[in-house]
């Protein structure tokens, strides 16, 4: 099957795109792995969104939400909405395994009309498609930074932070300082866990929600949550862990270890598609951010994944502008 635009990727920054497509006239199918905003759907249950509702909108429809900043439920129901107003064209969990360039100039259809020239092939797990233009906006949720040390693919390790009711009454190491970590330290021991948190810097992060940096200082400070600040994992066993502090090595009973290290878009998965990245460490693709088209004609890259392994730099709230200037973009060529 032909389509003018295929967008990779289901969440917000896609939808958005597909909203800008529509609104263009093109026909578009947005290809998403999993269930949609997926990414969104794996975020722990009780989270809390730093943005405003406002500032989550996409495609011009009203975000309310009962409180000044949504939870992730809330966010689920509105993108859910979204979908279900414009008519958004999904092929839900189904898999892109590559991509691949094409140009047949002229080729006919089988009602033999021409269309334009076909410049990508996508393969998936279930299918194959064509297309004139390619938006890749696959978010940066998938790749979790990994510790790299012995015992981290034990079954007691996750880089997922989910429902904090499981860790009841369990000893729990959650490691990081960021606000994932943060705030599966707050609820774990919220919810009866005794928690202990291992942090390679020498404080809990600058970036912390400013509402909830305050009690997770608090509750370090008065001994409800052990602490170990310049220091790293050294292993993990089935029963302990060893932790490298600036006094040694020291073992901890441990039944669970949550690593809240951070998480990576799928860079190789650019470069194998073509897209150039930057040669320092933050690998950034190649685009041109007028247009957000990459070094290679047609190819666009919408959202988080624009930034490469700066995964800080681009968010929902600064990213819907994407979608306006690639559809702008795709319509001059036409």
């Amino acid at each position: 099957m032909h389509y003018p635009i295929i967008i990779i990727g289901g969440g917000p920054i896609g939808m958005a795109c597909g909203i800008e497509a529509k609104k263009a006239g093109f026909e578009y199918l947005i290809i998403e792995k999993g269930c949609l905003v997926n990414s969104l759907f794996h975020y722990p249950e009780n989270m809390t969104f730093f943005s405003t509702s406002e500032r989550l909108e996409i495609g011009g429809i009203p975000f309310v939400s009962k409180n000044a900043r949504p939870s992730k439920s809330e966010a689920l129901e509105y993108y859910r909405r979204v979908a279900q107003a414009e008519k958004l064209n999904f092929h839900l969990f189904e898999r892109v395994m590559e991509i691949k360039r094409q140009i047949s100039k002229d080729k006919k259809q089988n009602g033999g009309e021409k269309h334009p020239d076909t410049n990508f092939i996508v393969t998936t797990d279930k299918d194959q498609y064509t297309a004139s233009s390619l938006i890749i906006a696959t978010g940066f949720y998938d790749i979790p930074y990994l510790l790299n040390v012995p015992g981290e693919d034990l079954p007691k390790v996750t880089h997922y932070f989910k429902d904090p009711h499981f860790y009841a009454f369990q000893k729990v190491i959650v490691v990081g300082a960021s606000n994932s970590a943060v705030d599966a330290a707050l609820e774990t021991w919220r919810k009866g866990a005794e928690v202990t948190m291992v942090v390679r810097g020498n404080s809990i992060g600058e970036r912390v929600k400013y509402w909830v940096k305050p009690d997770i200082e608090n509750r370090i400070s008065e001994g409800s949550i052990k602490a170990y600040f310049n220091s790293a994992l050294e292993e993990i066993r089935e029963k302990e862990v060893l932790i490298k502090t600036p006094e040694g090595i020291i073992s901890l009973e441990n039944d669970w270890v949550i690593a809240m290290t951070g998480y990576q878009p799928d860079l190789d998965f650019l470069r194998k598609t073509g897209v150039h990245l930057s040669a320092d460490g933050v690998m950034k693709p190649e685009v041109d951010e007028t247009t957000y088209q990459t070094n290679i004609p047609d190819l666009y890259l919408a959202g988080v994944i624009c930034g490469g392994l700066n995964t800080h730099r681009l968010f929902i709230e600064n990213s819907r502008e994407h979608a306006e200037k690639i559809i702008r973009s795709i319509c001059k060529k036409i």
